[in-house]
């Protein structure tokens, strides 16, 4: 078994990317099968090398690795060779219509009632007018004639699935600048390269029926092949995540603070009966069933994907975390906040609250009780009772309980409405730093 990840390296890498690359990497692994990452990096133009190396340092970031590294720009002679082949057959045939004329041809088809297939004129050109063509400075591009048939195959994830191909205009594989395009790359590259297994999104099928044809006028045998299409992913409003591809790449989600575990644990189980559970793809790799995933489109739901990254931190040890934190954040402090943080990012804020400087707000009309505050506050050393008995000290000296008696605190204290347990806080901020809080944000001057 050997199968692909092809991604273009024109962009950064998005979730529907990672969910294609991992469910191939999943389905390789869990049969003993290799993978292949393979650049589809023909377009010089639009592809960078630093999108390559960001497509390469996202899929391990998410757990991934590869038993191969192909990219496609050095493999331009392969697909020359394969062009020419094509030609000496008959299926590949030069083509000199402008833009602008294949408009007008589609335009005229459609007043007509007939489907915007291109028309296969250019077949009818003689040796002499493409001579002439060529001549004249003409540069022709190259289409592949599809065979009059229908295209059948038994889906791993849609099941029975067939493209007619006499529905579709003969496919562009050679642009006039002679460089290939994708739907010829990935069937030459496929071939040689002995892919079992091409698993990709629903979008693709109609590719598939293409391909399947080239593979064929190529020499392959298409019964080595099978295929699985992936249903689209949609955004939390239902709409096409292609049109927020920015907003959630992994670079942005990374940036963000989601684990690698949350996301790989979430994209695994997206589209499925499961529920999702966090873990690196190693983990998730035994279990893995590409039956399980449904026929419909599945929602990218980011708060799902964050109640699995909270539950990953608030169990996280200390040792697992420690070369992200803070300088200086020890375990107890971490053990202190990890319970709070939805995102990683969010760590950095409780490190400035109880091992830094804040300026806590002024209370109004909490002076006061501020200042009777500052003057039960107990010597230290303090510990896990210490909260305790602050507060039942001064529940007794002015009469205030629940929220009136706590909020206050923990604003003067941390500048914040809710986080982490006093109980554990108090000590690590500190007696000094407690008593300057308590200050400020009630003008206190006992």
């Amino acid at each position: 078994m050997k199968l692909r990840f092809a991604p273009s390296p024109t962009g950064l890498l998005h979730v529907g990317n990672a969910r294609a690359a991992l469910v191939n990497w999943l389905h390789a692994r869990r049969h003993g099968g290799a993978f292949i990452l393979r650049l589809d990096d023909t377009d010089l133009e639009r592809s960078k090398p630093e999108y390559a190396a960001a497509i390469e340092e996202d899929l391990r970031w998410l757990g991934m690795d590869w038993d191969e590294r192909v990219a496609q720009s050095d493999r331009l002679d392969r697909y020359a060779a394969a062009a020419e082949r094509l030609k000496a057959s008959g299926r590949l045939y030069p083509c000199f219509e402008t833009e602008e004329e294949l408009a007008y041809k589609r335009e005229r088809r459609r007043r007509e009632g007939k489907p915007p297939l291109y028309d296969r004129e250019a077949l009818k050109m003689t040796p002499d007018q493409i001579e002439r063509a060529l001549a004249n400075g003409k540069q022709p591009y190259w289409r592949f004639k599809l065979a009059p048939r229908s295209v059948a195959w038994r889906d791993l994830v849609l099941g029975e699935r067939s493209v007619k191909l006499s529905a579709i205009s003969d496919p562009v594989l050679v642009r006039a600048d002679g460089s290939p395009l994708y739907t010829f790359t990935s069937v030459v590259d496929d071939i040689e390269m002995g892919i079992t297994h091409v698993i990709r999104g629903e979008d693709h099928v109609t590719n598939t029926g293409i391909q399947l044809d080239i593979y064929e006028a190529l020499g392959g045998n298409p019964k080595t092949l099978t295929f699985g299409h992936l249903p689209l992913l949609t955004d939390d409003d239902g709409g096409p995540l292609s049109k927020r591809l920015g907003s959630i790449s992994l670079r942005h989600l990374r940036k963000d603070g989601i684990e690698p575990a949350a996301l790989a644990g979430y994209l695994a189980a997206l589209g499925t009966s499961a529920d999702p559970v966090p873990g690196m793809p190693a983990a998730l790799a035994p279990a893995w069933d590409i039956s399980r995933v449904s026929h419909a489109t599945a929602r990218f739901d980011t708060r799902q994907m964050l109640v699995l990254n909270r539950r990953i931190l608030h169990e996280a040890p200390f040792a697992t975390v420690r070369d992200r934190l803070p300088e200086g954040a020890d375990e107890a402090w971490w053990l202190a906040v990890r319970g709070n943080l939805d995102l990683m990012r969010e760590a950095r804020p409780w490190f400035d609250i109880i091992r830094g400087t804040i300026v806590p707000p002024v209370l109004d009309g909490e002076g006061e009780f501020l200042t009777a505050a500052l003057a039960a506050l107990p010597p230290e050393p303090w510990d896990a009772t210490t909260w305790a008995a602050w507060t039942g000290a001064l529940k007794e000296a002015t009469g205030r309980k629940g929220k009136a008696l706590f909020l206050p605190l923990r604003l003067a204290l941390t500048g914040e409405d809710h986080g982490p347990d006093l109980v554990t806080l108090l000590p690590l901020i500190g007696r000094e730093k407690a008593a300057l809080r308590l200050r400020l944000s009630g003008n206190a001057t006992a």
